[in-house]
């Protein structure tokens, strides 16, 4: 139960990540945040997410909730629920936390937490990420990670329907 429990106290309500971010801070680490659906989980998204882990001290993961996936990806998705992936993404050892939201963006955990690098996949413009601004005019800077050729849960997706 050890290692279950310290999966679980990864996955943090905002206000509780907001305390613990700012510790984090005061402690002289880097705060590194990004986010995205992770509906399954892949390769390509562990790897993007290990050298997202390398821009700092301390990875923070936004994850979509379902509703918000339902929003933008069809009422097909998710296919993985989102307590089942918050416990999968807070299970590997280089994420420090993991919060949901369910707003269209995470523009507001951003202007909460306020993190000192704010990482996006590279297929976006950096004027384009959601909170840039923010992270911005307090000194932090935006970076795009680029992806990992081949992953995507769309190919995964296709594939099966496919058998």
């Amino acid at each position: 139960m050890k290692n279950l429990q310290n999966i679980i106290s990864k996955i943090f309500a905002l206000s509780d990540l907001k305390i613990q971010s700012d510790k984090w801070k005061q402690d002289g680490d880097k705060i590194v945040f990004t986010n995205g659906c992770f509906d399954l989980v892949h390769r390509g998204h562990v790897e993007v997410l290990a050298n997202t882990a390398d821009l700092g001290d301390r990875l923070i993961i936004g994850l979509n909730s379902d509703v918000s996936i339902q929003k933008i990806k069809g009422k097909n998705r998710p296919i993985i629920d989102e307590n089942s992936r918050a416990i999968l993404l807070a299970s590997l050892q280089f994420v420090d936390a993991i919060v949901l939201f369910s707003e269209d963006t995470p523009k507001q955990l951003i202007e909460t937490i306020v993190p000192n690098v704010l990482a996006k996949g590279g297929d976006y413009k950096v004027e384009e990420i959601a909170g840039h601004e923010v992270v911005l005019q307090n000194g932090g800077e935006v970076i795009l990670v680029p992806f990992i050729d081949g992953f995507s849960t769309t190919n995964i997706v296709d594939k099966i329907k496919q058998d």
